[in-house]
């Protein structure tokens, strides 16, 4: 979701995909948390200004409300997430783990740039959508 909100090279392709998108977009909680992380590291290390920052994550903030349903994460989540990070064939981080987890409890494609984690969900039966440039 970072491309959405800071200009970066993979901005285009994330913003042409969610202009195509027909579907509810769903995000997580956890995944909120995730992009005020990302905003709050840019902030940190300077690469971004911190009244530019807020600006991002109220930015955020409004479009979350306005274009998406809010997915709270459930223990059962957690548990999931788990479970598959114990899968070392599928080499995931439990951040990734978990978007997972909360993708198959609510039956979603994960929308994803990462090809790896991409990778986990078709192998864990999670339906992904990988945004490209073709």
């Amino acid at each position: 979701m970072l491309p959405i909100l800071i200009k970066e090279p993979a901005s285009a392709v994330v913003d042409a995909f969610m202009s195509t998108v027909q579907q509810e977009l769903w995000v997580s909680d956890f995944a909120a948390a995730e992009v005020a992380s990302a905003v709050s590291r840019l902030v940190r290390t300077g690469r971004l200004h911190a009244t530019d920052g807020a600006a991002s994550l109220s930015d955020f903030d409004v479009w979350r409300a306005a274009m998406t349903r809010a997915a709270e994460i459930h223990a059962a989540d957690v548990r999931l997430a788990a479970a598959f990070v114990r899968r070392f064939d599928l080499a995931l981080r439990a951040p990734d783990a978990l978007h997972l987890a909360i993708a198959r409890r609510l039956d979603v494609a994960l929308v994803t740039l990462d090809r790896r984690m991409a990778a986990a969900a078709k192998e864990l039966g999670v339906a992904v959508e990988v945004p490209t440039s073709d």
